[in-house]
């Protein structure tokens, strides 16, 4: 296997030689113009984004099409075929960005600019640069009529943020045209540690987010008469019942594997005498983690954030009702009606009630295997492309669409293309943007994926 990659690499680094990287231009001209597709969800106007890539298809002889159920919302499947002798692999990304806030911007959201070597916009980080990157490598494949032993799918979804006009709709009314053995989507992250160490999280696993409703019920009545069930009171003492309960600890296959390879970076060296009472104490040696490492801590156990509050319709009337939104995000190996088991009796108080709220919940599912040709792959790009390189299953503590296709048996990967650069991500945050160099080396490692998990063993460079 190492002799087959090693062969693939050389000749991926052959091609970006020859070409004098036009691959990653082209990535770089195409994250430019999704940017400038307004595509925030709400509305979304996925459509724009799908028509604008079948444009930039039928000009490179791709075949694709356009889906969906909702005309504003369509998805865009593009394929280029191989010789079949091994499944197809899926290439995944979402075409919805979050609204943003224009004044708050000191770069249009929309525009694509360049400045100081980076693209700023809505969708650069989340995830019009994975999209760009995606097709960018389709358009060179297709180019060079590399020789494919498995079918290269690409899936441009729309609705990512609820799912019922793109993944959800997909799998009830045209799953076929997307089964693959595996796929390449968001969720992955690559950082470069203090110690020089870059580490490269795979995503192989994911929270499941669970959103819940507090409603308390008391007696309204006069704001200048004080009452002992007001129903704020008592909505407020259910959430600092929550907040500072501590939730249970669990492993998976996943996150320990990660533990145990992040004690060995001088960064972590703390958390290995913590790897043993994780097993025999682990709520207590979490709560020594939290400090220190609350990304980690997150990873262990299901977490609370309360994200909005209701209630009252006048500052002097004591309302019946209040209600509480909770952003909850439980373990995969973890069920939605444990959850609200256990949130009824750590509230303990019969006047407050716990409902689900929103659209339907992405599946539970066990973490994508690490011992596919994929996951081999990766490991390897990655492994190879930085002196000091660290290669990690990694549980996000974020959602992706993953989740729907890991429960009908695909596996699926967050591939950490694109370096956390320094300073806070600003995804889904002001002044989005990803620097032109990440945007370039993650689109080759990209290109590097996939000739060394699809490219026909005996294939030339052409």
């Amino acid at each position: 296997m190492v002799r087959v990659l090693a062969t693939a690499i050389l000749f991926a680094v052959s091609l970006g030689a020859q070409t004098g990287s036009p691959l990653a231009d082209r990535a770089v001209e195409y994250l430019q113009a999704l940017i400038r597709i307004d595509s925030s969800n709400p509305p979304g106007n996925e459509s724009r984004v799908a028509e604008y890539l079948q444009t930039l298809a039928n000009e490179h002889g791709i075949e694709n099409e356009l889906l969906g159920g909702d005309p504003e919302r369509l998805n865009f499947i593009a394929r280029i075929r191989g010789t079949g002798r091994e499944r197809p692999l899926l290439l995944m990304a979402h075409t919805d960005v979050v609204p943003a806030e224009t004044g708050q911007w000191n770069a249009p959201p929309f525009s694509g600019e360049v400045r100081d070597g980076f693209i700023y916009g809505r969708g650069a980080l989340d995830a019009k640069n994975l999209l760009a990157a995606h097709f960018a490598v389709l358009v060179e494949l297709k180019r060079r009529s590399v020789q494919l032993k498995r079918d290269i799918i690409l899936l441009a979804e729309a609705d990512e943020e609820a799912g019922a006009s793109g993944i959800r709709w997909l799998i009830e009314n045209a799953y076929p045209k997307l089964d693959a053995e595996f796929a390449i989507n968001e969720g992955g992250s690559a950082v470069d540690m203090s110690s020089g160490v870059r580490l490269f999280q795979i995503q192989t696993a994911e929270k499941i987010p669970t959103r819940l409703l507090l409603t308390a019920q008391g007696t309204a009545g006069h704001g200048s008469m004080p009452r002992p069930d007001n129903a704020i009171v008592r909505l407020s003492r259910a959430i600092t019942r929550l907040m500072d309960e501590e939730q249970p600890v669990r492993w998976n296959s996943t996150t320990r594997g990660y533990f145990r390879q992040i004690a060995e970076f001088p960064e972590y060296r703390w958390l290995e005498k913590l790897l043993g009472r994780l097993g025999t104490e682990p709520v207590n040696a979490a709560a020594e983690i939290r400090p220190r490492a609350p990304e980690l801590d997150a990873m262990l156990r299901t977490t609370i954030s309360p994200t909005m509050l209701t209630s009252g319709v006048k500052i002097n009337v004591i309302p019946n009702t209040a209600q509480a939104w909770l952003d909850v995000r439980r373990l995969p190996n973890e069920t939605r009606e444990e959850v609200i088991s256990r949130f009824s009796r750590i509230i303990n108080d019969r006047m407050v009630s716990i409902s689900s709220v929103g659209e339907p919940e992405a599946p539970a599912a066990e973490p994508s295997s690490l011992s596919t040709a994929l996951y081999r792959a990766m490991h390897f790009v990655f492994s190879n492309s930085h002196p000091k390189a660290a290669v990690a299953p990694f549980m996000s503590r974020g959602a992706t669409d993953a989740a729907f296709l890991r429960e009908k048996g695909m596996a699926v990967y967050g591939a950490p293309l694109f370096l956390k650069e320094p300073g806070e991500s600003r995804a889904h945050g002001n002044d989005e943007r990803i620097s032109l160099w990440n945007m370039r080396l993650g689109t080759e490692m990209l290109w590097n994926i996939l000739i060394a998990v699809a490219v026909e063993d005996n294939a030339g460079a052409g």
